[in-house]
């Protein structure tokens, strides 16, 4: 059954430059506190869905170019949105429930923890403090970072895909490759991701396949109410989201 979903959920995603792993619910909520628990049976089917360097082409900007008058948010949540959304009529049986990573619960927290689905779903593996021996940050906080063996830092987790009607008992869990595996590598990484995010270097921590076009990295390194401009959204579009 989770093959024939997946399979199903890769072909209306994987051309638009998206990328899904299946997990089941139990294995998210037994490393996440209670408070960010998804409010499902253990065995319910999930899947993590991702954004590859290539969406910005297959995606936003046809999205982009077809919708622009309907543009009224982020373009690219609005994108992801559309394209997520549309995956429940290929699936007119079945109930399907979508987080997306932008939304929040009344207390302003995540509505889920993108990095660690990201992990048990074996999509990226999520580098953490605790994964370093020899600690040399003492007292400062440090934030963990998921690298994607392909992409490196060059990705986004965008959504969940949830099928509550759907149990996978005997579901299989893939381990994330970890693929920044010595101490110096991980200490590296987080330092960059912690102090110095903005000059991207942790992103190519490792050697990547693939990773953002020039266009793509000045759009997402532009302050977001300019980044319309660069999409080629006209000055009424821009007036109507903004005013």
């Amino acid at each position: 059954m989770e093959r024939r979903v997946a399979e199903r959920i890769r072909g209306a995603l994987n051309p638009f430059g998206f990328e899904v792993h299946a997990f089941k619910v139990g294995w998210y909520n037994a490393v996440v506190q209670p408070a960010f628990h998804l409010p499902y049976t253990d065995d319910t089917l999930a899947f993590v869905v991702l954004s590859t360097p290539s969406m910005f082409e297959k995606a936003l900007k046809p999205f982009v170019n077809k919708e622009r008058l309907k543009i009224i948010r982020d373009p690219v949540d609005q994108c992801v949105s559309y394209h997520l959304s549309r995956l429940k009529e290929k699936f007119p049986d079945q109930t399907v429930d979508i987080m997306f990573d932008y939304e929040l619960l009344p207390n302003r927290k995540p509505k889920f923890l993108a990095q660690t689905a990201a992990h048990v779903s074996g999509a990226a593996y999520y580098y953490q403090r605790k994964d370093v021996k020899l600690d040399p940050w003492g007292k400062k906080k440090i934030f963990g970072v998921c690298i994607h063996p392909r992409y490196g830092g060059w990705f986004a987790i965008r959504g969940l895909l949830l099928f509550p009607d759907i149990q996978v008992p005997f579901l299989e869990q893939c381990a994330p490759v970890d693929c920044v595996s010595t101490e110096e590598q991980r200490i590296e990484l987080l330092e960059q991701f912690n102090f110095h995010w903005q000059d991207t270097r942790y992103r190519d921590i490792i050697e990547v396949k693939e990773k953002y076009s020039e266009e793509q990295k000045a759009y997402f390194a532009t302050p977001p109410a300019e980044r319309l401009k660069l999409l080629g959204l006209t000055q009424e579009v821009h007036r109507s989201i903004f005013h």
